[in-house]
């Protein structure tokens, strides 16, 4: 298997996290009313998998080895597009944390806030997954040997395997130091 080919998976489970959240957005729109606990595994799926796992295999793996690559000025400005891309993704759900804390603290205005967060999510991410699918993920490899695939590979299991404890280590210093 192509290294990019457990991404191409992962951005199939993002797309069904995309969807359910599309469907939550109509339902508060509808209720007036927003769904904290939704919004904290939303925002908790984004962060952990689509940004730090995913997007931390592709920047820390994928694009460090192209950057090694003499690539096509296309490519070269495709790589530099999607780290802007990760980049705006993480300000969007900075946005939607914001708004999310300002409604659990009394805010009655932050809906429009929260619903303006995650269409933005809902309509960035379709079009980020089908630029690395169908522009970027299979030209790239023609770049890389079958060796430097395999390895690349192997990294990516390895920095899988490496991501729940990092996270569940990040929960327990956080708990750590929260006043009593």
């Amino acid at each position: 298997m192509m290294p990019v080919g457990p991404l191409m998976i992962e951005h199939r489970l993002i797309e069904r996290m995309i969807a359910v959240m599309k469907v939550t957005c109509v339902r508060m729109n509808e209720q007036g009313k927003a769904d904290l606990a939704f919004i904290d595994m939303a925002v908790d799926f984004i962060r952990t998998y689509a940004d730090r796992t995913h997007h931390g295999k592709e920047e820390d793996i994928l694009f460090r080895d192209l950057a090694k690559k003499p690539l096509t000025p296309d490519l070269s400005k495709t790589i530099r597009e999607l780290v802007q891309e990760h980049i705006h993704g993480r300000e969007c759900v900075r946005r939607l944390v914001s708004a999310r804390d300002s409604c659990a603290h009394g805010s009655t205005d932050v809906l429009r806030d929260i619903l303006a967060a995650l269409d933005e999510l809902v309509q960035f991410y379709p079009k980020h997954i089908e630029k690395e699918d169908r522009h970027f993920f299979l030209p790239c490899m023609e770049f890389l040997t079958r060796q430097e695939q395999a390895k690349m590979l192997n990294e990516m299991e390895e920095f899988d395997r490496k991501m729940i404890h990092e996270k569940y280590r990040k929960v327990v210093e956080g708990l750590e130091v929260r006043p009593a």
